[in-house]
This record gives structure tokens, sequence and C-alpha cells, in this order.
């Protein structure tokens, strides 16, 4: 394989503005470099339990959290590759794994309708250990199934010196829980006001003297910001109204459990906030470690 599949670094997060945004890409043009692919469409099918036990016990902020993903660059076909992704993060370092496998395999796979036992259908030994660890997960998290569909413009910068050293600019987060297939066009409900960027380093050192100047000269604090806790958060507010306008109480966030069979319809949850939908708008141990 030409990807590298296995990561261990840390991810930080800054919500910028634009200005905040400029600043930091004008400084970091003697650093670094962009990425040669130059702006790419992520697209991801985050997979959950019925009662969203995955993010509910991210939120938390606990010291280790897991979960799983498909994640495509831009809309697939069915024979095209994609990324099936184990993430966790444990005292604050985040270890990725991931198996490049055709979206229709991934899919059926992770539906359940494929034999478990990604590793067969690998020659390559460490991604059939990883395929061992997916395979473990999917076994231990049972009744998982895609439950929010993510996709984001990217800027990716890489150092010119250190190439464990990465800077991200994500804009546009749009996300839904209908249409949920990486074979469809990206798009969905926007989960950031205009102008404003999700900014990740990622390293597994320490920053450099010139980014933490200019993370200081722009005034940019590190943010916690989970693009699918952002998006669960706003399926329980829409669950919470739907819920004040039937008359009924809610208790301590639970009730998605009671709807385990139907997803929201974003468009019409959008529709309620006064917006417009469209693809250009602006618990229990997992595997060990």
């Amino acid at each position: 394989m030409s990807e590298i599949n296995v990561f261990a670094r840390h991810e930080i997060k800054y919500l910028i503005d634009y200005n905040q945004r400029k600043l930091m890409e004008e400084a970091m043009k003697e650093y670094m470099t962009p990425d040669p692919h130059g702006q790419s469409t992520i697209c991801n099918i985050y997979y959950d339990t019925p009662d969203y036990r995955l993010i509910r016990h991210s939120l938390e902020r606990p010291i280790y959290k897991e979960k799983i993903r498909l994640r495509s660059y831009g809309k697939v076909s069915s024979s095209d590759d994609v990324f099936l992704e184990l993430k966790k993060k444990y005292h604050g370092i985040v270890y990725k794994r991931r198996i490049e496998i055709s979206e229709s395999i991934a899919t059926a796979y992770m539906s359940g309708k494929a034999t478990e036992g990604t590793s067969l259908w690998l020659s390559d030994e460490r991604d059939r250990q990883i395929a061992k660890e997916i395979d473990y997960f999917k076994s231990f998290y049972d009744s998982l199934a895609p439950r929010v569909y993510l996709c984001y413009d990217r800027c990716a910068y890489f150092s010119k010196t250190d190439p464990n050293l990465r800077l991200t600019f994500d804009r546009h987060i749009r996300w839904r829980n209908t249409d949920m297939s990486l074979t469809a066009d990206p798009g969905g409900l926007d989960l950031l006001e205009r102008g404003y960027s999700l900014m990740e380093i990622k390293t597994a050192q320490g920053l450099p003297m010139w980014m933490v100047e200019i993370l200081n000269k722009g005034n940019m604090k590190k943010a916690s910001f989970s693009k699918y806790g952002k998006a669960y958060e706003s399926i329980l507010e829409f669950e919470k109204n739907q819920l004040k306008d039937n008359g009924k109480e809610l208790y301590n966030g639970y009730f998605i459990s009671e709807h385990n069979d139907r997803n929201i319809n974003s468009s019409k949850f959008y529709d309620k906030l006064g917006g417009g939908l469209g693809a250009g708008s602006n618990n229990g141990p997992g595997p060990i470690l």
C-alpha cells in the first residue's frame, strides 16, 4: 500500500475566523508546503450503536475513547477504494488504524452482509492485523449502523523539515443522517458559521517556535471540537424540540434510544431553523492499544 495506514500523534484543534486563518497561512509559507492534491472534499460515515453509545461516551471526555468510520476523498463509485478507519484516543494521543478496500465490500462488511474476517481480503500483513482489530471492535459493539454522514472541504499542509508535522483547515463542515452513502453527492447542514474554519495541528512531538508565536499573535485558542459530536448535539436539539411539540419531557438526553429505527429528516430540521440545504452551502473497553 502506498498510503500510511497507521498513525500515532497529537491532534490540536483551533476554531478560527477568516482573519486568523489568513494570518496563519501567510506565516507558514516559509515553513510548510501545500498537499500536492490541493483542496479535497473529505466524506465520512460514522457508525454507532442505536443509542449512540460511542459518541455519548466520547463527549464525556474520558481518558480512552474510540470510533469507527468509512472515509473517502470526494464522491466515489461502489468499485472505488475507501478507508475503513478505527480511531482511538488515549491520554491525549490519537491512534488511527485503517485499511483500504472497495466501497461495496466495506459497506457490506459494516452492514453484516459480508463474512467476518476482513483480513481474508487483504494481502498485506499489517493490514490483516488492523482488520483483526476492526473485527473485534465490530463484534464488541453490536448493532453498529450508519448514524451520521459528514463532509468538509480540507486544505492540508506539511512541514518542509518535520515529516510528522501537518496542519489542516476544514471549511464547510456539513452533516446529515439521510442518504448515508459515500457514493452519494456531498452535502448537508452546516456546523460552522460562515467565515470560520477548524484548524488542526497534527504532530508526533511539540510545536515549532514560529507556530507558537503565530498562535499567540492571532489569539488562537485550543478548542474541543468533535465534528460527529456537534452533529449528534444537533440531532439531540431537534429531538428535544420534537418532544416539546408533542408535550413530552426530556430525561437526561437518552430519548434517542426510543427512536432507534427512525432517522431524523435533516432537510426538515434545516427548514425549521430557517436555513437552506445544499452541497455547496457555506461504554466498555475497546481493542487494546
